[in-house]
């Protein structure tokens, strides 16, 4: 038995196991997929909003200014690179100015900092490579980029080191509360009991609640494409750019990423299968069509891959949040989609607080709120470099050349907390095969580092769990080539 149930490891699920971790209680943390960060929290734009967007009143917009405060100091603590690079919010008519004090207005409400109206002179002084189609910009100086999966493993890898338990695999089936007021939750990797459950189960949270509650809500699976820009254009644009929004959601936008490379999209279709992560050629040339509107002369043979990303859209068109009326020490975390990664330090916040207040726990004198990054030998300069090879010669093995991650990277990706136990859990945490190549080179390697790690065959290495594996046979068998066992 546990004190805390959190069912989903995204960055909402593992920024609330951190905060849970702040207190004298057990928790255990159950993910369906084989790692955490699996879902939506790593196929997004990557963008903390400032938070001009959302409807005043709304949950949506109390946690994301809430949460845009929260997040230099959060980063700060688990050491996740962070940009503020600012959004800007572009209307290509003198029409579309309107609507841009509309916003502005709406973000004062919110309160949002440091909005303002730039026409074409600032627009283009700052953004040399826009469409000279842009007439004038909402100029977001609270807007920044973050990586969102370093930032989902940084927390959940905080979590564990203050005493969080992670099941992954762990897909849950049921969830009951008994006569004496215990919750029992029923898993793929068994069946769990707990004082409070806390529903972070993303595209899959409206199921959790509505086992538990008669105040039902549904989402609704919108999911949105794009393409990713080589990194010879990262100084292409410096703020995130956004069109003029329009009901289903923020419109096409080109942005940096913390990484260096260039994201377009995402388009807004909603669908029926929450796991139909395909991209499509109708998809895909919307995310063109409308993303050249700000960035005419797309590079496209520089496009080095395509996504999408499906959202947890919810019919109540607000974030779900706190405890169910009818089901005492349940508590939900539904509906949060964009934007979710934003307001997810406060999230997690918040619902730690409830959690310890209902339960009289007390604070975690032994909490540990600084987590260090693995590091990066791309970012060390020559001196740095010979001495990580001196400490560990593992550094001086390249095994992804595109983003010169090193062998000691890899292995450490893997022992860490939380670690990696998978190719795409490996990609997520060093960003080995993100390169121009997408893991067309270090692949072999990788899954040969794993197979030694976790002791297991090359054959049961799998890209993302379940039947995905790689490999299907040794092309000897075991005693006939010794290079078949390498």
């Amino acid at each position: 038995m546990v004190d805390v149930i959190v069912i989903g490891g995204g960055a909402v699920g593992c920024a609330t196991a951190r905060n849970l971790s702040r207190f004298r209680l057990k928790t255990v943390l159950l993910e369906k997929a084989s790692d955490i960060c699996e879902g939506q929290s790593k196929a997004n734009t990557a963008i903390v909003h400032g938070g001009y967007d959302a409807k005043p009143g709304t949950q949506k917009a109390k946690y994301n200014v809430l949460g845009n405060r929260m997040f230099q100091k959060v980063c700060s603590e688990l050491d996740v690179p962070l940009k503020w690079n600012t959004s800007l919010v572009v209307t290509f008519s003198e029409d579309g100015i309107e609507k841009l004090e509309q916003l502005r207005e709406q973000g004062r409400q919110n309160g949002v900092p440091k909005l303002s109206i730039i026409g074409r002179d600032e627009l283009f002084r700052r953004e040399p490579n826009l469409s000279r189609e842009a007439c004038a910009a909402l100029l977001v100086e609270t807007g920044g980029i973050v990586c969102p999966y370093e930032f989902t493993i940084a927390n959940a890898e905080n979590a564990a080191e203050n005493g969080v338990r992670f099941c992954r695999n762990a897909e849950v089936r049921k969830v009951s509360r008994d006569e004496t007021g215990l919750w029992t939750v029923e898993s793929t990797a068994g069946t769990f009991t707990a004082r409070a459950v806390v529903n972070c189960a993303g595209l899959y949270s409206d199921r959790i609640n509505n086992m538990v509650s008669e105040e039902k809500f549904h989402i609704l699976p919108r999911r949105g494409e794009y393409y990713i820009i080589d990194k010879r254009y990262a100084d292409t644009f410096h703020a995130s750019i956004f069109q003029l929004p329009t009901k289903m959601g923020k419109g096409i936008l080109v942005t940096p990423t913390v990484d260096g490379t260039i994201l377009i999209g995402p388009t807004a279709e909603d669908i029926d299968n929450r796991d139909d992560t395909r991209t499509t050629p109708a998809g895909l040339a919307k995310s063109l069509k409308f993303g050249s509107r700000t960035w005419e002369h797309i590079p496209l043979r520089d496009v080095i891959t395509t996504f999408s990303g499906i959202r947890a859209h919810c019919d109540k068109n607000d974030f779900i949040l706190g405890e169910a009326p009818d089901a005492p020490l349940f508590f939900n975390a539904g509906g949060v989609e964009s934007p979710g990664l934003t307001s997810s330090p406060a999230i997690g916040e918040f619902l730690a607080g409830l959690v310890a207040d209902r339960l009289h726990a007390e604070p975690n004198p032994d909490f540990q709120p600084v987590r260090h990054a693995i590091p990066k030998f791309r970012e060390m300069d020559a001196a740095q470099r010979e001495k990580a090879i001196a400490s560990n010669p593992d550094y001086a093995k390249v095994v992804c050349r595109c983003e010169t991650v090193t062998e000691a990277e890899i292995r450490e990706a893997i022992r860490r907390p939380v670690g990696a136990r998978t190719i795409d859990g490996i990609k997520r945490r060093t960003r080995a095969g993100m390169g121009r190549c997408q893991a067309g080179f270090c692949t072999p390697r990788t899954v040969q580092i794993l197979s030694e790690e976790l002791h297991i065959s090359p054959l049961e290495v799998t890209k993302f769990g379940g039947n995905s594996k790689l490999l299907q046979s040794y092309l000897f068998t075991k005693g006939e080539d010794d290079h078949a066992q390498r």
